[in-house]
This record gives C-alpha cells, sequence and structure tokens, in this order.
C-alpha cells in the first residue's frame, strides 16, 4: 500500500532498570558483531534518520544513541525471526523528530505520541515524549522506552504479514465502534511481539532485574481505561482503540512467556 494510516502508542522516559549506559555499551558491541556501525545508524543510515527540527544537545545524543541500539537489537531479533521461518525481514527505519515531522501518512505533532506510518515503513520517535511519559504519566525507566520502540517495531512486523493492510482496507467499511475494537486486536498484538522481543533481549542475558517490570507498568499506565480515568474521571469502553491496561500487560507478557510469535493471534477468541 502506498500510504496508511499511522499507529501511534503514547509513552515516555525515565530512569532505572537497565541503565543507558550500560545497554548502550552492551548494544553497541552487538551491533558490531552484527556487522552493523552504530555510529551510522546515529547520522542517518539505512536505519535511522533525524530531522533538521531535532536539537543537539548532550541529553539527545544520549537519547539517539539509546533509540538505535535498542532499533539494532530489534533488527537482529526480527532477522532471525523471519529466517526461521524461511523469509526475508525487511528492516524499518526510524525517525527520529523534535515537534512535528510529515511521514507518508500525514502530518503529525509530538502529540501524537510514538507512531509507526506504514506507508514509508517507518517508526517516529519524538525523544521528548519519553519525558512525558515518566513524569505525567508515571513510567519511568530504560525499559519502557525499548518496550515503545518494540511495541512500534511489532506494527512493522504487522505490516509485512499483511495485517495492517488487511485492517486499513476493512475499517474503511466498519462504523467507528467496530473499527475500534478492531483496533484494540491490532495494538494487542504489537504488544505481544513487544513481548516475544523481550524474551529473545533477556535470553541474551540483557535485562536487568526490574526490567520487566517497567515494560508491564508502561503497558499498565497506557492502557485506554487508565488513560480515560486520569483524564476524564471516567471510562467510555467502546472509544477504545489500544486496550485495558489489563488487556496491553496480559499481551506483552504473553509473548515475552512464550517467546513465540504464534502465541500472538489476537484475532481469534476473546482478549
Amino acid at each position: 500500500m502506498n500510504r496508511g494510516i499511522p499507529v501511534r502508542l503514547p509513552i515516555g522516559r525515565g530512569g532505572g532498570g537497565i541503565s543507558t549506559i550500560i545497554i548502550i555499551a552492551v548494544l553497541f558491541i552487538g551491533a558490531r558483531a552484527l556487522g552493523i556501525d552504530p555510529m551510522e545508524i546515529l547520522t542517518g543510515s539505512p536505519t535511522t534518520t533525524t530531522t533538521s527540527r531535532t536539537e543537539r544537545t548532550a541529553a539527545n545524543d544520549e537519547a539517539m544513541q539509546f533509540v538505535s541500539v535498542v532499533l539494532a537489537e530489534t533488527e537482529d531479533v526480527w532477522n532471525g525471526v523471519f529466517q526461521a521461518a524461511g523469509v526475508q525481514y525487511q528492516e524499518p527505519r526510524m525517525v527520529v523528530f523534535s515537534g512535528q515531522v510529515q511521514s507518508a501518512c500525514g502530518f503529525a505533532s509530538a502529540a501524537s505520541g510514538p507512531f509507526y506510518c506504514p506507508g514509508d515503513k517507518q517508526v517516529y520517535i519524538d525523544l521528548d515524549f519519553f519525558d512525558e511519559l515518566a513524569n505525567r504519566f508515571g513510567a519511568s525507566g530504560d525499559f519502557a522506552q525499548a518496550y515503545v520502540i518494540a511495541h512500534e517495531v511489532g506494527h512493522h512486523v504487522q505490516n509485512l504479514t499483511g495485517v495492517l493492510p488487511k485492517f486499513n482496507q476493512a475499517r474503511q467499511r466498519m462504523n467507528q465502534a467496530d473499527a475500534n475494537a478492531m483496533s484494540v486486536r491490532v495494538e494487542l498484538q504489537a504488544d505481544c511481539y513487544a513481548g516475544v522481543w523481550a524474551n529473545h533481549t533477556d535470553q541474551k542475558g540483557l535485562l536487568e532485574a526490574g526490567d520487566l517490570d517497567e515494560a508491564l507498568n508502561a503497558a499498565f499506565q497506557i492502557g485506554d481505561d487508565t488513560l480515560q480515568k486520569r483524564s476524564q474521571g471516567y471510562v467510555v469502553p467502546e472509544s477504545f482503540n489500544h486496550g485495558t491496561s489489563a488487556q496491553r500487560k496480559r499481551w506483552f507478557l504473553k509473548g515475552y512467556q512464550s517467546g513465540d510469535e504464534d502465541s500472538c493471534d489476537t484475532f481469534s477468541g476473546d482478549i
């Protein structure tokens, strides 16, 4: 498909869990072992691009290093998964932006949160939003941030497997309530795929004590019911389009516990 509907996930940044310094050092080594030059990633490689509106600061440099090495780790995992299935994985690009950005899915501002655009197969990340989640939503920790990236990459996997194109086509014939219900299943599968990635990362010995809790807390804090209660004091279930806090935690944990993408069928039965 030439254009698609952006798939967004609001989430943010904080401290704790995998320390930024440790994960950068470990994943940079792993990236080089895979033949990936992390510095090329940071300066606009086939993996990562940045917009001119991203202010160059020490904090942003560190954050860009972090998101780049996490993205490289997702590439390692999904390349292996696709290869085992006899299919070549097409790696996504990442665009780090500040303020606003133009994508194949249209114009987006930082208020939209991180999102994936199937039209250009790119993950869009506003680094400032990481701070917002930690400070506004109470989901801090480096692995909470890694979960965000892994979730958006999960949408890329859905795009490659045909889930997103089918959903974008089907939703045009749906009323809003049915489209929201289907969107929930799409989002929960991306959460499950993020859990699969976390499992493979844990097998490499890259997770620290508390990392899993950070990801589960992030999944909980961005559940539709929790967000609506926080913003308006009540919930409107028919407007949910990402899933409840309990659902998001459950599907991420299911992917993590199984480490198998086949366990992420959110389209059959209850969720």
